[in-house]
């Protein structure tokens, strides 16, 4: 069985040799049969609008084209954000990917710290969680995360995320890439954000969006940088980024894209000397947390620090004495946003008005 980063070093051809070629090859013809089935799917939604549910509020859809992180998170704390701040009852509808029965997974967990007065539905039946969220919850705005591909629901603005250190997928669908469906897929979006568009060179920029836009032509293109906020450790307690500009440190992440994140590290820290990379969504063990601890003391580090998704997984301060911190991240917009915020607002009238018959009007 390979690891995940076995899988990655294979299918981004950073691995070669005969064993690497041979993964590689038997990749490709496992994903012809997903990639038909993909576009046999999506083609039965074109032709049957009724396949499709409406439901009583509007609803922006995020998600992406490609397997693990392209900075969904930041841009759904940006929109729910956004829409508390123009009065709007909102609430997250996601499938609970990897949560245990009765129980919310690490994204749910992450968003709920950062937006408490945000209610987060997770079903796999996202119908029956809209319905819930407008119903018993009194929601006025939908926000599906990680739903492109999840076509059961209609949605008033798709929004596709691309990140710039991986833009295509490695030009296959899972497994030999990492794309969910074939790329014509994003034709359907009504908005595309280039996330982590700061990694990339402006020619490599220029170059993904001639690309994306000749796909969609119609949507709307956004750029946007995952930018450094503040270290945060399990109790809530913050420290500034300054902490680790002088310091040795150590790092480890269960995220999809664990590339972006050493990047923004390196340019943080006095000096990385390590970056234990976990599956995406991976279930810390007490085996993990000490032999985390075991290498940040070979390496003589001063500080451990992970993403914020893994922290809520863990929740302690210190692992092997040493401060445990995550590294907070948020979106900050290069261009575009302008043009996105405008869309947003015209669905702001989508809203149904307030029914106040039913209220009690006293004696």
């Amino acid at each position: 069985m390979l690891s995940h980063a076995e899988y990655r070093a294979i299918v981004t051809k950073q691995r070669s040799g005969l064993r690497a070629l041979l993964w590689r090859g038997l990749f490709r013809v496992v994903s012809w049969p997903y990639g038909l089935a993909m576009r046999w799917r999506n083609r039965g939604y074109d032709r049957n609008p009724a396949k499709t549910t409406r439901v009583a509020v509007p609803v922006v859809s995020i998600g992406n084209l490609t397997l693990g992180g392209t900075g969904k998170t930041p841009l759904v704390e940006w929109l729910c954000r956004w829409l508390r701040e123009q009065g709007v009852r909102v609430a997250i509808v996601s499938r609970g990917y990897g949560a245990e029965d009765g129980a919310t997974n690490d994204e749910a967990r992450e968003l709920e710290e950062k937006l408490p007065d945000v209610p987060h539905v997770q079903n796999p039946d996202r119908i029956a969680a809209a319905t819930l969220a407008i119903e018993e919850l009194a929601t006025q705005f939908i926000v599906l995360d990680d739903a492109f591909q999840h076509r059961r629901i209609a949605r008033d603005l798709d929004i596709v995320l691309i990140d710039a250190t991986e833009p295509f997928g490695h030009g296959y669908v899972f497994p030999r890439g990492t794309l969910r469906e074939p790329l014509s897929g994003v034709s359907r979006a009504q908005a595309l954000i280039l996330t982590r568009a700061d990694q990339v060179s402006a020619t490599e920029r220029a170059a993904i969006r001639a690309r994306y836009l000749e796909l969609a032509p119609q949507a709307i293109w956004a750029e946007a940088a995952h930018q450094p906020v503040s270290l945060r450790d399990a109790n809530g307690v913050e420290a500034p980024l300054t902490l680790l500009q002088n310091a040795k440190v150590a790092a480890f992440c269960g995220i999809g894209n664990p590339a972006g994140f050493r990047h923004t590290l390196t340019e943080l820290c006095g000096e990385l000397t390590e970056l234990r990379e976990f599956p995406d969504h991976h279930s810390y063990m007490r085996e993990d947390l000490d032999q985390l601890s075991d290498l940040a003391k070979q390496q003589q580090a001063e500080l451990l620090v992970c993403t914020h998704k893994d922290l809520v997984k863990i929740g302690v301060t210190a692992l092997g004495g040493m401060p445990l911190y995550a590294l907070r991240i948020g979106l900050k917009f290069l261009s575009g946003e302008e043009e996105l915020l405008a869309k947003l607002r015209s669905l702001l009238e989508l809203i149904p008005p307030e029914d106040h018959s039913l209220e009690f009007a006293g004696p």
